[in-house]
């Protein structure tokens, strides 16, 4: 059986959700939460402990909590799989394989992966979603050390990440990640169910082991109306940059400019 604390932690949690607290809103104070549910104060604080842990508000000495995000939002503070951040929501991840094919390695890739140029590595084109909504588009490619291992992955495996722990032992440890926004092409609207040209969040990440090995890299796509991100930092731990566009631009088309098997060009 649950704490209390922990009840209430998830009664906030979902009443966030709900938006009833909005994002820049504040939560009551201690003394109304303790009446409303019937606790004392040092338990309710132990409850918006877990909730400022888990990046959704944040406080200053004295002051009321302000809603910092909802679970919709995907936080970057440590590096979580999109199963794994699903099921910290309440959610069920799911997944499904569009396409998969081996091709040789670009120059972009080797640079990434640390290969040499046109060594045999995994394209697959990817669908996620939360409670059967598909609301990620993921268009990965894997090194050719890791690549055998993926391809006899189930295509609908909610969680290629765990998988590949249970299967090989990688512990995907450490992963570099660049957000921007793009316009969903034909393809993307297709798979997502959105209207081309709708708003999509774009993540571009290279992951790797706790060696530095790389495993994989990748072009997320989000849906805007469904997922958001959080970055939570302070001026002893920054490590949010930000570029340009000119800066972030990479030597040559990624995985997302690419044509999968029987497919055409993302437009």
């Amino acid at each position: 059986m649950a704490a209390r604390h922990e009840e209430i932690a998830d009664e906030l949690r979902r009443a966030i959700d709900r938006e009833e607290y909005t994002v820049g809103g504040m939560l009551p104070t201690e003394t109304e939460l303790a009446s409303w549910y019937g606790v004392s104060r040092g338990t309710v604080r132990q409850a918006l402990a877990s909730l400022t842990a888990d990046g959704l508000i944040g406080s200053r000495q004295g002051a009321r909590r302000v809603v910092l995000a909802s679970r919709r939002s995907q936080s970057f503070t440590e590096l979580r799989s999109f199963a794994q951040w699903a099921r910290s929501t309440g959610r069920e991840a799911t997944g499904r394989v569009v396409a998969q094919e081996y091709r040789p390695a670009t120059k972009e890739d080797s640079v990434r992966l640390h290969l040499r140029e046109r060594t045999p590595v995994l394209h697959v084109l990817r669908v996620r979603g939360l409670d059967g909504e598909p609301v990620l588009l993921e268009r990965t490619v894997y090194a050719d050390w890791i690549s055998p291992a993926v391809e006899a992955i189930d295509p609908e495996c909610p969680s290629v990440t765990q998988r590949l722990f249970d299967d090989t032992g990688v512990v995907l440890a450490y992963g570099e990640h660049v957000i921007d926004a793009v316009a969903a092409g034909a393809r993307d609207a297709e798979l997502l169910g959105v209207r081309r040209t709708s708003p999509l969040l774009r993540v571009r990440r290279v992951t790797t082991t706790r060696e530095g090995r790389p495993v994989e890299w990748s072009d997320d796509r989000y849906r805007s109306d469904v997922v958001s991100f959080s970055v939570h930092n302070s001026i002893g731990n920054n490590a949010l940059a930000r570029t340009t566009a000119d800066q972030d631009r990479g030597p040559g088309p990624g995985p997302a400019e690419t044509a999968g098997p029987g497919e055409g060009q993302n437009g």
